[in-house]
């Protein structure tokens, strides 16, 4: 029996480092914390209300998938997305996501395709109501287990690092101005079509889907770069 209790609190450690990262992957995706800043894991654990172990825990689970970096002796900088990056994220994901949603459309069987239906609605309830969380959520699950179709696991998980460092940052804007929804309409268009067998139609609505979202970022960064402008005219003033 004494073996136990340390099994035990390494799980409650686990739970709580959990807890932590996705409270930051949501702070992120609020805008909360702002890609270039530098924050500290005993300051983080202040508004968390823990201490700042699981802080750090998580925080180098976030810096493992490129989304912040280590500071020497000040904590973590949220990374900065660049342009060329998102470029870069949207050409490899093309490369691997288009050829494949084609093979799976050609091989999967309907009732495979039509068990993903609900991830692909909830896609879109959860955009309509603004739930950025759910929606990253239903919309990682939706697209990899989609791509899991093709029986590759080693490609699920390339794509599935790619999403993590590309998807984060300003998501709240797009949800607040309504551009989230016909993004996310674009998942059951393609399961549709993917039912259907129509394998070249699929692969050119992934494509536009990658253009639209990687479209969305662009403005996205276009809007938040002018606003840090305007707050660094204001302060200097």
């Amino acid at each position: 029996m004494a073996d136990l209790k340390p099994r035990t609190l390494i799980s409650v450690q686990e739970r709580l480092r959990d807890q932590v990262a996705h409270a930051l992957r949501a702070a992120l995706i609020s805008g909360e914390l702002r890609p270039g800043v530098v924050y500290s894991a005993p300051a983080l654990a202040a508004d968390f209300g823990v201490s700042a172990t699981p802080v750090r825990e998580a925080m180098l689970d976030l810096a493992r998938e490129g989304l912040v970096e280590a500071v020497r002796n000040k904590g973590f900088r949220v990374t900065e997305l660049t342009e060329r990056d998102l470029d870069d994220f949207t050409e490899i994901r093309a490369l691997i996501e288009v050829p494949t949603v084609g093979r799976v459309a050609r091989t999967a069987n309907a009732d495979q395709l039509e068990a993903l239906r609900p991830q692909a609605e909830a896609i879109v309830v959860a955009a309509g109501k603004q739930d950025l969380i759910g929606y990253l959520e239903a919309d990682r699950q939706f697209h990899l287990d989609l791509l899991g179709l093709a029986g590759n696991s080693r490609l699920v998980e390339v794509v599935g690092d790619l999403r993590k460092r590309s998807r984060l940052y300003g998501l709240n804007r797009l949800a607040e101005r309504g551009e989230l929804v016909s993004s996310a309409e674009e998942h059951l268009e393609l399961l549709d079509l993917m039912i259907a067998g129509d394998a070249p139609a699929a692969e050119s609505c992934m494509t536009r889907h990658l253009s639209h979202v990687r479209s969305l970022w662009a403005d996205d960064h276009q809007e938040a770069e002018e606003e840090s402008r305007t707050g660094l005219r204001l302060r200097a003033r």
